[in-house]
């Protein structure tokens, strides 16, 4: 009984020391929380002075260990640096907002570890303010203006590449920077913001004007597409309207002549079933029958000629439309159809009296026919005549519209001219005569300059005056208006500077005749 009494107490007793190790080790074991960076400090290492745990936890050790915490909570830094020189020495004052906190990497950590610990908010907001003061200064000093003003990333990128080092070395890190309004004593970057305006300004007046220049001429090449495609979809019509009225005329002819040949030819086989029966019935009166059929082919042949004289009538009078429409080529090719077609008539006439009832027939086909290629040529001719009576249109179409364009391309630069006189037309003109004068200039020394002095001949009354071959070359000078009385005819006043007309002629010096 007494062995297992120390078995038992020795086992409670073992219990009880794990379970104080336990207690002890649990409560020196630290979590660090994720807005903080838990420090270590003491024996922690050779050549280390405090081990820095991010997320995690460790075992602190007593008498060698000990810990405390840096917050991770982010510091706002308000600097107004004022009168800051700039590379071009104009003083600006540029506030600012510059957001740091404790950085989690190693390096930086362990640089926060061995300068901010023990540090409160206040402590280290004005340690990073001092040195965020200096970078940002040299920052500003490093650039102009302009760049400082109008590149804001470019200038957020220097000050973030000159403070956040600086930063790192007491364990910091640059989260942000704001930089709120720049300003400058002598109103620099004012000027800037109005010539940038004025520039956008005009700018956006340019590019107005040039819409407004492109959105006319559109409209202009609009309207000029719009009346070509009207002149062609008429003249296309026209065309169609003429070719159907063609057709028609020749179809009508076509079936005209078909039904004049079947009914020749149902005469003719009638004519000729008539003979055949009174020749069987009637054999002994031969002589009376031939006079018979002799004047009943007379008769008939009377008839076709008056038939064909009135078509002939409706076909000339069908050409004389056509001539009065066509041009005077079309006249002569219709009047020369018109002389065959007569002809052609005379001659089927008398073939007709001699020619039997089939003759006739085949002579008035043939006739038919050449009206018909005659009444074709004729339209042909027409239609050439109209095409090129449309090519002459267009052609003078687009040299009124050139001639237009020119006019109109003058009367501006003359408005812009009188406009730049301050709407002086006056003034205006004398600037286009003053351009004129070196041309006159020209043409009045092209006058004079193939005259050799010293081979002009003056005759005198032979008095002895000498006077009189001076007086010749006065006149002839004289007969070269000068550019003060030019201008004058042209009613423009020179300026004062082109000289001045004198009261009396000046005297030419004497030349010996020869």
């Amino acid at each position: 009984m007494e062995h297992i009494g120390l078995w038992a107490i020795t086992a409670v007793a073992f219990v009880g020391l794990i379970s104080i190790t336990m207690l002890f080790l649990a409560s020196r074991y630290k979590r660090c929380p994720s807005d903080k960076v838990l420090v270590v400090f003491g024996k922690v290492g050779d050549g280390q002075t405090a081990r820095c745990i991010h997320g995690g936890g460790a075992l602190i050790w007593p008498l060698i260990q000990d810990y405390q915490y840096l917050s991770l909570t982010p510091l706002t830094i308000n600097i107004d640096l004022k009168n800051a020189l700039s590379r071009q020495n104009i003083r600006i004052n540029v506030p600012s907002t510059f957001t740091v906190g404790v950085s989690t990497q190693a390096e930086v950590m362990n640089n926060a570890a061995e300068r901010l610990l023990g540090l409160s908010p206040e402590q280290i907001e004005a340690m990073a303010g001092e040195i965020i003061f200096g970078q940002l200064r040299l920052t500003v000093a490093s650039l102009t203006i302009e760049q400082i003003n109008q590149d804001r990333e470019s200038f957020l990128e220097e000050i973030r590449k000159n403070v956040e080092p600086e930063l790192n070395k007491i364990g910091l890190n640059l989260i942000n920077v704001n930089i709120t309004d720049i300003t400058d004593e002598s109103n620099y970057i004012g000027s800037i913001g109005k010539k940038a305006a004025a520039e956008a300004i005009n700018r956006a007046r340019i590019d107005v004007a040039e819409q407004e220049k492109i959105g006319a001429i559109g409209h202009a090449e609009a309207q000029r597409e719009q009346h070509v495609q009207v002149a062609v979809t008429e003249a296309e019509s026209a065309k169609g309207q003429k070719a159907a009225q063609a057709d028609q005329r020749i179809y009508v002819q076509q079936q005209e002549t078909l039904a004049a040949v079947g009914e020749a030819q149902s005469l003719m086989e009638k004519d000729i079933a008539v003979a055949k029966n009174l020749a069987e019935a009637e054999k002994g009166k031969k002589a009376a029958h031939a006079d018979q059929r002799i004047f009943i082919h007379q008769r008939e042949a009377e008839a076709v000629a008056g038939e064909n004289q009135s078509k002939a009538a409706i076909v000339s009078s069908n050409a004389e439309l056509s001539v009065r429409e066509a041009a005077a080529r079309q006249q002569a090719q219709v009047a020369q159809r018109e002389a065959e077609v007569q002809i052609q008539l005379a001659e089927a006439k008398a073939e007709r009296e001699r020619l039997t009832a089939s003759e006739v027939v085949r002579e008035e086909i043939e006739r038919r026919k050449m009206e018909i290629r005659a009444a074709a040529d004729a339209e042909q001719v027409r239609l050439r005549a109209r095409g090129d009576a449309d090519a002459i249109i267009a052609k003078y179409e687009a040299e009124a519209e050139g001639l237009l364009k020119v006019l109109s391309a003058k009367a501006q630069g003359y408005e812009a001219l009188v406009q730049s006189c301050a709407g002086d037309a006056k003034a205006a003109a004398s600037l286009l005569m003053i351009e004129k004068i070196e041309q006159i200039v020209a043409t009045q020394v092209e006058a004079i300059k193939n005259v050799k002095i010293d081979k002009v001949t003056v005759w005198d009354s032979g008095s002895g005056d000498s006077s009189s071959t001076a007086n010749f070359l006065s006149n002839m000078i004289k007969s070269l208006p000068p550019l003060h009385e030019v201008a004058k005819m042209a009613g423009v006043q020179l300026p004062e500077y082109l000289g001045e007309m004198q009261s009396e002629p000046a005297k030419v010096a004497a030349v010996t005749t020869h």
